[in-house]
């Protein structure tokens, strides 16, 4: 029997990235979780998020938005398993 998987981005990313298993060496880890979003970016998706609100967005401003929220899923998705990484190492 074949298992088929939902192939949206974001699923991909997550069997990718797998952030249920371990593995990670700790300086790896470490690096990843020490990743962000800058200040001028979080104050654009700040601004973008209060439109949203509004229901004053444009058509660009809500791929730009889209960007933010992909990339902010896919920052979820290593950070959780660079945590789970470290969690192992300590629990070693």
């Amino acid at each position: 029997m074949i298992t088929t998987f939902p192939n949206t981005e974001g699923e991909l990313l997550r069997r990718v990235v797998d952030p249920q298993r371990a593995g990670w060496s700790a300086e790896a880890a470490q690096s990843i979780l020490a990743l962000s979003f800058s200040p001028a970016d979080l104050n654009r998706a700040t601004e973008l998020a209060e439109k949203a609100g509004t229901g004053e967005m444009t058509a660009d401003e809500q791929r730009e938005m889209e960007g933010y929220r992909h990339v902010g899923r896919f920052l979820e998705l290593v950070k959780s398993r660079a945590r789970l990484s470290l969690k192992s190492l300590n629990a070693a």
